[in-house]
């Protein structure tokens, strides 16, 4: 069930499908789908018998509105909705002179010892060296650095095959904004910082680049992710392959893994739609605080990173769930 309120400010209001603007005219259909893909996974007892009835086939829509409410949880937060996409770089099997920059297995070590070494430590010191770590090699320090923070991608070899990677762990440090780095030198406002707007700082001048990339600490550990075709998307928090547009990243502290989600985000392209709660992330923690996949590659990169509105999202709580939240012990 949702976990219990970080903070006494955390209140739950269930609401009608009436109520969701857009609820009649979105695909019910689609969500329906990304949701049989998890359901099965979750292990409480109302889920498990709800995702047993909906692999009878009944109609989605009337499926949703009959075993469903819809929640709003909000615990005092400002709501911040964003992107995530799949990148897809270069890369090699064996390094080149082109592809000089590699993505690593986690090391042993790394596994037994919180916090490990930092990013510069583990890049400017012959640590990784000689070890038989490398998963492939790339030909850009920028896009392996973005690679990072997305946690999964795609490689694509000179031979046109391609290697999907998932995030194995991390060297345990704090994750710190070059964004933000960026605005605190006085260099962008706010408002203008993108992902996009990002890369082509760090490539303006490569060596200051590199240098700023060290400014964030934390350092990601890739394994190749050989069981998921090319053709379908990365996996998810819940080990299963995310769909565009159709899962969320979400805090499960707040939101159960698995749960369909109404996504009414504002902004320049408003977007009302049944999403999935099939993935996390370590920038999404809050009630309202939640990450849209996009898809793969540079097109679905550039939405997703323009991506930074506000909105409200809306679980799809099983009913007794829902009601039960409303109860005072609930709260506590």
């Amino acid at each position: 069930m949702v976990a219990p309120a970080r903070a006494a400010d955390v209140t739950y209001r269930v609401m009608e499908f009436e109520q969701l603007e857009g609820w009649a005219n979105d695909d019910h259909g689609a969500a329906f789908e990304v949701f049989l893909s998890t359901c099965g996974d979750m292990r409480e007892p109302d889920w498990r018998a709800l995702c047993q009835y909906a692999r009878t086939g009944p109609d989605p829509r009337q499926f949703f509105e009959l075993f469903f409410r819809p929640v709003l949880i909000e615990d005092g937060e400002a709501p911040l909705f964003t992107g995530y996409f799949e990148p897809e770089l270069s890369g090699s099997r064996v390094p080149t002179a082109r592809y000089r920059y590699p993505l690593y297995q986690m090391p042993p070590e790394a596994m037994e010892t919180n916090p490990w070494l930092t990013r510069r430590e583990i890049l400017e010191t012959p640590v990784m060296q000689d070890r038989g770590l490398e998963i492939a090699w790339v030909d850009d320090p920028v896009e392996l650095f973005f690679l990072q923070i997305q946690g999964s991608g795609r490689i694509r070899l000179p031979d046109g095959e391609v290697i999907r990677v998932g995030y194995r762990g991390a060297n345990g440090h704090p994750s710190r904004s070059i964004g933000v780095e960026l605005v605190r030198r006085g260099i962008y406002e706010p408002h203008q910082v993108s992902a996009q707007v990002i890369k082509i700082s760090l490539r303006r001048n490569p060596e200051a680049g590199a240098e700023l990339l060290f400014h964030n600490p934390s350092y990601v550990f890739f394994r190749e992710v050989s069981e998921v075709p090319a053709e379908r998307g990365p996996l998810g928090a819940m080990n299963r392959s995310v769909t565009a547009l159709r899962s969320l990243a979400v805090d499960p502290f707040h939101v159960p893994l698995g749960a369909p989600v109404w996504l009414d985000k504002g902004g320049k392209g408003p977007m009302r739609r049944l999403m999935v709660a099939q993935d996390t992330g370590a920038a999404i923690k809050g009630a309202q605080r939640a990450d849209i996949f996009f898809g793969t590659g540079d097109a679905a990169g550039r939405a997703a990173g323009r991506l930074r509105d506000p909105g409200q999202i809306y679980v799809l709580l099983p009913i007794q769930r829902a009601y039960a939240l409303l109860l005072p012990e609930a709260e506590t």
